[in-house]
């Protein structure tokens, strides 16, 4: 596979048998981000667990402190009061029968986040089959289906991510822009870590957290050492 001089330059600055700080890794993952727009800086990492049992599943949702650098844009499922509220906490659309019907009808996803009031959610599910392949389904777990739509809608607004295990075992997250700085970006790394190893499931053995990766969006992955996270387990 072919790199751009971009890439090959960034790889440079990494030692590939190194296993760095946290605080590092990101000062480096600053430095790799040299495209032209603001890189999106992301942490993968692989858990100790099988997605395959439902006892071991790892996901959660958790506001970065300095946010993710996105302007996220917010679907509510809700009727009366909840809708109103909603609207008021800022989000772009809100409704009910009828946005099912522009989702189902007209193929209408133009938001990031979906959130439902409990009420709403026998509405919700016959959207199952489209909201959940793209990861829109509002959940419980994510905090994306509650009374008080309003404060899900502020948390998403402030940067709130969900976490989640794919079928290899991974967590793939957003943890803010590159120009955030290093400084803003081990906080918020830090908030995900943290979430991440709360969230261990009981029936885990042995090493929870294997490798941790971070990278800019252009830029090489630089590995962190997860012996800080082990300790923790």
């Amino acid at each position: 596979m072919k790199h751009g001089k971009k890439y090959v330059e960034s790889v440079k600055l990494i030692d590939k048998e190194k296993l760095y700080d946290s605080a590092e890794a990101l000062e480096i993952a600053v430095k790799t981000a040299t495209a032209k727009f603001d890189e999106t800086v992301e942490v993968h990492v692989r858990l100790g667990v099988d997605s395959r049992h439902a006892d071991q599943q790892v996901r959660g949702a958790v506001v970065l402190p300095n946010g993710t650098g996105k302007t996220v844009r917010v679907a509510v499922f809700a009727k009366g009061d909840a809708a109103k509220a909603a609207q008021a906490a800022g989000a772009e659309i809100v409704g009910a029968e009828d946005l099912v019907a522009k989702i189902q009808g007209e193929g209408f996803m133009d938001f990031d986040v979906c959130i439902a009031s409990p009420d709403m959610m026998g509405l919700v599910g016959r959207l199952g089959k489209v909201l959940g392949p793209r990861g829109l389904m509002p959940s419980p777990k994510a905090g994306t289906v509650t009374p008080d739509v309003a404060k899900a809608v502020e948390e998403a607004k402030a940067g709130k991510i969900e976490y989640r295990l794919d079928k290899t075992n991974i967590i793939h997250c957003p943890i803010g822009k590159a120009s955030f700085g290093a400084e803003k970006l081990a906080e918020n790394f830090d908030t995900l870590l943290d979430a991440i190893i709360k969230a261990k499931p009981a029936a885990t053995k042995g090493q929870y957290i294997r490798s941790c990766v971070v990278a800019s969006t252009m830029g090489p992955g630089i590995k962190i050492n997860p012996g800080k996270f082990v300790a923790q387990k």
